[in-house]
């Protein structure tokens, strides 16, 4: 009798969500303050909160924010689950074992270090591969976009302090860009935009997609480059390693990625695991949405994703 497939360890997925959901949104409320601050030029916190007990003062930030922290939790996991979704729809439709997603919490920046699905087994055929490793980035894509353009118009331009100094200078991926343009025209001088937290789990989003769809190993982009180009994503896997090796020269935020492909390199190694069948054919239309996927790479790529400001 076979082994029973797509079992899921209910507990611990539910478990995982909720505490993504309480640090996610925790963050959301800290964003949101630095947000409704204006660059630190005002507090958004009356100065009689001060005189609570600290239990007093958190539920008074809770009543004022924590609308905002959960819409900011609700982008953020809408874009990292839809991307894993589209992962695990897609080994549902092929009938390739895998989890549901776990979501992976984290106090601190983002609120989460994002979520990842389990597959248990080969997959059958390049055509399942392809389809599995590209609807993830491309229904996380499609939840991205509006979240950013929506994001843009919570957003609002003011002056730039003059003695504004420490936090992070987030670089601009052309399609951060484009929605900046699209909803604000030209910044005057002095100025710039104080991003919505919505802005900010959409920019996220844009890091992940850009990151999952770099072509190495068996990242998304790894699978994608296997599935279309066959072992030639062998090299190509090495040179993205080079690649984001000198990219840690541009900007130390790419440190971890680089540090995630050393790890794999050395524990899986760069030629991707085949698929059962080989030879078949993925037609026109799949090469067309490689083409797509490429694209969206460029969109949502910044060469300098975090910088500290001194």
């Amino acid at each position: 009798m076979p082994a029973p497939r797509f079992q899921h360890r209910w507990g611990r997925h539910i478990l995982l969500f909720l505490l993504t959901v309480g640090t996610t949104t925790a963050l959301g409320i800290q964003h949101y303050v630095n947000f409704a601050s204006d660059f630190a030029t005002r507090n958004p916190i009356p100065d009689f909160v001060d005189r609570y007990r600290a239990s007093e003062a958190i539920w008074w930030v809770l009543k004022a924010y924590g609308g905002q922290g959960l819409l900011y939790s609700a982008a953020i996991l809408g874009i990292l689950g839809a991307h894993e979704m589209g992962h695990y729809l897609m080994c549902r439709r092929y009938n390739v074992d895998a989890t549901l997603p776990f979501f992976l919490p984290f106090p601190s920046l983002a609120g989460t270090i994002g979520a990842v699905i389990r597959v248990r087994e080969a997959f059958p055929t390049r055509t399942a591969l392809f389809d599995m490793a590209v609807w993830g980035p491309l229904a996380g894509f499609i939840v991205t976009v509006p979240l950013l353009f929506w994001g843009m118009h919570l957003s609002r331009v003011v002056p730039m302090p003059a003695d504004m100094h420490g936090g992070y200078l987030l670089g601009e991926p052309l399609l951060f860009q484009l929605a900046r343009w699209w909803t604000f025209g030209p910044i005057p001088a002095g100025s710039d935009i104080n991003m919505h937290p919505v802005v900010f789990a959409a920019w996220i989003g844009m890091l992940a997609t850009a990151w999952n769809l770099l072509p190495f190993g068996q990242m998304d982009g790894g699978h994608l480059t296997y599935a279309t180009l066959g072992d030639v994503s062998r090299e190509i896997s090495l040179a993205t390693a080079g690649f984001c090796i000198g990219m840690c020269f541009v900007s130390l935020s790419w440190g971890l990625m680089t540090l995630v492909m050393l790890i794999m390199l050395r524990f899986f190694g760069a030629r991707h695991p085949p698929v059962l069948n080989e030879y078949e054919p993925l037609g026109r239309g799949r090469y067309a949405l490689a083409i797509f996927a490429f694209v969206m790479l460029i969109v949502c790529f910044t060469p300098a994703p975090a910088n500290v400001i001194p």
